[in-house]
């Protein structure tokens, strides 16, 4: 006797399409961000001649503006020096970067950039940049 076999239908998913879209969502999010480091706060740097260093865009970044208001890496801290410290030692420890650079306004007090550069000295900073803008002529 002779028996027919039954025709099963292969089951699968095609994973082409699937594919494609998550292709597609890559290539749009790759070209729709923006990679540029904005700043937050408005600060008129003070004038310098001089030469450019090359500043490692791996440093932790101190905003200073002329009324005492200041930013670690974008993060919002008090101008109090033990604060100050405080939440450069929590950049470091997460980051691991030992170099700052400070931006501070041409108005800002003195008091404010000199307790940053005591702070980064307590801590072991190996390199310290102080931001400037060139004379405009």
């Amino acid at each position: 006797m002779r028996f027919r076999r039954q025709h099963r239908d292969e089951l699968g998913i095609n994973l082409t399409p699937l594919i494609d879209v998550v292709f597609l969502l890559l290539i749009f999010f790759m070209v729709s961000t923006s990679f540029t480091r904005a700043t937050q706060l408005a600060v008129n740097l003070p004038e310098a001649e001089g030469v450019a260093s090359s500043q490692s865009s791996e440093s932790l970044e101190l905003l200073i503006r002329a009324d005492g208001f200041m930013t670690l890496n974008g993060k919002q801290i008090s101008n109090d020096h033990l604060a100050l410290r405080e939440a450069m030692e929590v950049e470091v420890a997460k980051s691991g970067q030992t170099s700052l650079t400070v931006a501070a306004d041409g108005e800002a007090a003195h008091r404010y950039v000199v307790s940053a550069l005591d702070a980064a000295e307590v801590l072991g900073f190996e390199q310290v940049t102080i931001a400037t803008q060139t004379p405009e002529q």
